[in-house]
């Protein structure tokens, strides 16, 4: 019987080298061949389901330590590139994506962190999984945001070699940077108001900082969207509206779970 450490060195064998023939693709170092990186994702992709399978307790539902969660929202983003990829421009997110799922998953099988068994109140899970949705779809937007920054800013220094030459033309990727905020959005806004729902109290002490981070990520990713509409928004703008609001985000649930494990350990 396999373990989960061995699942996950193999996931991440299988995801860098998808990253690895991405990368040489952006620097012109080799031609892209879609299908090659996303059989090699994919292979990853299951790998990496059967190293969580074997790592998670799924006979209940726990408050997932930071390196487990870190691990199962790199398991979204990776399925949604690939997913995503079949219909969109968007297989050289595999170029930042892959390496830090790979990275999560090994880090992950060293340090093991005790959780917190709970009821699975259908509501509460329900919560739990739209928000990681929300999160997994403004992480690709945070690479997305930086992705096309990079390629903005090289294009205005009238250098059309690099990522401004292998990346998708500008507005594709300011199409796809929008795309992923809109959905993000949506997922944020009905992870908030699930949470008012199910959660006893959002203001809790111990619930209360995510709550008001999470509320300042929609306010700033509400603006960028209101700003792009009316007053036409763009570029460097909304990449840094974007990154500004990510951070925000993943402060609000990676934030603690950190200072809960690493800072405050006894």
């Amino acid at each position: 019987m396999f373990s989960s450490l061995t699942f996950s060195l193999l996931a991440a064998i299988f995801y860098s080298l998808a990253a690895a023939w991405v990368v040489l693709h952006l620097f012109n170092k080799a031609k892209v061949v879609p299908l090659l990186v996303r059989l090699l994702g994919l292979a990853g992709w299951f790998l990496h389901s059967l190293a969580l399978a074997n790592q998670l307790d799924f006979s209940g539902f726990s408050y997932l330590g930071l390196l487990d969660a870190v691990s199962v929202v790199n398991w979204l983003l990776c399925g949604l590139v690939l997913l995503l990829s079949l219909a969109k421009p968007s297989l050289f997110l595999a170029a930042i994506i892959f390496p830090l799922a790979a990275a999560s998953l090994i880090v992950a099988q060293f340090y093991k962190a005790q959780s917190l068994a709970f009821e699975a109140q259908q509501g509460l899970v329900l919560h739990i999984v739209i928000s990681f949705a929300a999160y997994s779809f403004l992480v690709l937007a945070a690479v997305q945001a930086l992705l096309f920054g990079l390629q903005n800013s090289q294009l205005k220094k009238r250098n059309f070699t690099g990522l401004a030459k292998s990346l998708p033309p500008l507005q594709t990727m300011e199409s796809l940077l929008f795309e992923f905020i809109y959905l993000g959005q949506v997922l944020l806004s009905l992870g908030i108001l699930s949470g008012f729902i199910f959660l006893d109290n959002l203001f809790a002490p111990g619930l209360l900082h995510k709550t008001l981070l999470s509320i300042a990520a929609w306010v700033i990713f509400g603006s960028l969207i209101l700003g792009h509409k009316i007053l036409g928004w763009r570029g460097q703008t909304a990449v840094r509206f974007t990154l500004g609001g990510s951070c925000l985000l993943l402060l609000a649930y990676f934030g603690s779970k950190f200072v809960l494990q690493f800072i405050l350990v006894s």
